[in-house]
């Protein structure tokens, strides 16, 4: 392997591992305070247990996922030094504001959340979680502002004497056509996700812990049907998205379909194709027809363009690619088999979680009491299902515009550091690997004894609205 293959394997084991923590914070952070919120407006002392439960979780999720941010800024200086310098005038501005703005405002709410139970008026407390899950939404519109100008370049102009792409419209940057749907499909999923962790975690709980069975019915039920009502919001968008994608990137699409040749009227949708080892045509395939127009262009007899007639279409537009060594010089199709079937496995492991989150209400409507089977299973499989899904949509969405690491501007082969060695790139991914493996084993012990512990026995905590507390009380660590 080269120091181009080696980079590869560690931006996607750093990009995969880091995205598992993304949307549970994100769809977390809205499920604790609503959880509060609940119980401030009910005065149920269920869902202050089940606010204090679930925000261990979050906070466990929430440390983790900055450590592994972290390491993935440092990764473009180390192995993709070349792309930076590129991009970094466009990006500078919306990564410095969300770092400035949106992280700080996360970590500082989340701060007052954690000590100020003694010390902030309930109302005022519950605020700051809000705030907290507003932040988030902030940090993920910024950063997705900036993937989706790798998608889809606008708001700049090409400087030749720096060799480098310059800012010139920073509100075409953040109103991206690109971004306009892909951040309400990364959110819907965020909120789909966390929904099914909370209703899983329920479901294991309840059938462990019968003295706390109606405490975790409660978190059944709204977990799956935010997972639901979520997953309808995913569909939607995604529905969107692939429009988008058909105009902007038809050949992300035409290589997630498996279609090699241009269908000007009823593009048949691939359920399950098989090419030929170079990838250059079909040999077997099962279609459902008409479909792929629909999903691309809004109609059954919109043109759909294929990977063939594109890839003549990208030579001639951008000529060879010299130097290419993962790729075919000037062969500008992504690896059709990943992008074919991690399309797939997003979409199907999404619509398994979906039909599972209805089955969860199902089980449980009118105060029933599944088996225990039933609940262990949905448990345990609907988070994994999501994350899964999560994990295979990034893939599709940035192998399917390979070899593009800026769509139409500059290839993955020309992004990668020029100065590395392939000694030291490949003992950066041995040594993140091995650091992101111990965080994992800390990760999932912490989660797993947080969770076998249960939610932990009602306490009133003091209210300082109605002067429940001592003046000179010290800032309490509520966990």
């Amino acid at each position: 392997m080269d120091v181009l293959d080696i980079a590869r394997i560690q931006f996607g084991v750093i990009t995969v591992y880091h995205f598992l923590f993304v949307p549970l914070t994100i769809g977390g952070t809205a499920l604790v305070a609503l959880l509060e919120t609940l119980w401030l407006r009910t005065g149920n002392r269920d869902y202050l247990r089940l606010t204090k439960f679930f925000a261990k979780l979050l906070l466990i999720n929430f440390a983790i996922g900055v450590v592994t941010g972290i390491v993935q800024e440092f990764q473009f200086g180390m192995n993709w030094s070349d792309y930076s310098r590129f991009v970094g005038d466009v990006f500078g501005a919306p990564l410095a504001i969300e770092g400035l703005l949106a992280f700080f405002l996360e970590s500082t709410f989340l701060g007052l959340w954690i000590f100020g139970w003694d010390k902030l008026p309930r109302g005022l407390h519950n605020a700051c979680m809000w705030i907290v899950h507003l932040g988030t939404l902030a940090s993920s519109y910024f950063i997705l502002a900036a993937n989706s100008w790798m998608q889809n370049p606008v708001g700049y102009r090409f400087n030749p004497e720096s060799g480098r792409a310059e800012l010139v419209d920073f509100a075409a940057v953040m109103f991206n056509e690109v971004q306009l749907v892909t951040f309400p499909h990364v959110i819907a999923a965020a909120y789909m996700t966390a929904g099914a962790a909370m209703a899983g975690v329920s479901a294991w709980l309840f059938v462990r812990r019968s003295a706390d069975r109606e405490l975790y019915r409660r978190t059944i039920r709204l977990g799956a049907a935010i997972a639901l009502l979520a997953g309808l919001g995913v569909a939607v968008s995604g529905d969107v998205q692939g429009k988008i994608m058909t105009d902007v990137q038809p050949m992300k699409m035409a290589a997630a379909e498996g279609l090699y040749e241009t269908a000007e009227t009823c593009a048949p949708f691939s359920v399950f194709t098989v090419g030929t080892p170079d990838g250059k045509r079909e040999k077997f395939a099962v279609t459902v027809p008409c479909l792929l127009s629909f999903l691309g262009t809004g109609s059954f007899d919109g043109k759909v363009q294929g990977i063939n007639d594109l890839r003549e279409e990208y030579r001639e537009t951008y000529g060879q690619d010299p130097g290419a060594t993962y790729y075919t010089p000037g062969d500008y199709t992504p690896v059709i088999p990943i992008t074919y079937w991690t399309f797939r496995f997003m979409i199907g492991l999404g619509l398994v979680a979906a039909a599972g989150s209805a089955l969860l209400l199902w089980l449980t409507r009118r105060g029933r009491t599944p088996s225990a089977r039933w609940l262990g299973t949905l448990g345990i499989g609907l988070p994994l299902a999501l994350l899964g899904a999560s994990s295979f949509g990034w893939i599709f969405t940035e192998m399917g515009r390979q070899p593009w690491a800026v769509f139409g501007l500059m290839t993955t082969e020309q992004a990668v550091s020029p100065g590395v060695s392939v000694a030291e790139a490949a003992t950066s991914l041995v040594v993140l690997t091995l650091v992101y493996a111990v965080l994992a084993v800390i990760e999932v012990r912490l989660l797993a004894t947080t969770i076998q512990h249960g939610a932990d026995p009602f306490v009133e905590p003091p209210d300082p609205a109605l002067g429940d507390r001592a003046d000179d009380a010290p800032l309490a660590f509520a966990y």
